[in-house]
């Protein structure tokens, strides 16, 4: 079973600047959806941005013109540029791979994804 590790969370202001990265050590295959979400103390957990195997991204709308997810070409790696943080964005971000099913709504809930323990961002 792979387990995915992500990094590169922290601390920072309002209006800061952190990238995540997500490494999947270990996987050899070629993900149909690779992506991550959020999980905020009380709150549900929410989807913050994905991307496709053709390289199609998808975000929340409260992200949109903030984050940029990315993957290199070579390998199942991900990261999250996320610029101009909000309070709001504190949360612990997880990162996922699918690797049966292109990306669709709410694939990063579903059994069978693979995901990471998180990484904490905490904007303040």
């Amino acid at each position: 079973h792979v387990q995915l590790v992500e990094s590169g969370g922290g601390s920072v202001q309002t209006g800061g600047s952190l990238k995540l990265t997500c490494v999947a050590p270990g996987y050899t295959y070629t993900p149909y959806c690779m992506g991550w979400y959020r999980q905020a103390p009380g709150k549900e957990r929410e989807a913050v941005a994905d991307i496709d195997s053709n390289g199609i991204t998808t975000y929340a709308d409260s992200v949109k013109g903030r984050f940029a997810i990315s993957k290199p070409n070579a390998e199942p790696s991900l990261y999250l540029q996320m610029d101009s943080l909000e309070v709001d964005d504190t949360a612990m971000y997880y990162c996922a791979i699918d690797d049966f099913a292109p990306c669709r709504r709410g694939w990063w809930r579903l059994t069978h994804a693979l995901r990471g323990q998180g990484t904490q961002v905490t904007v303040s």
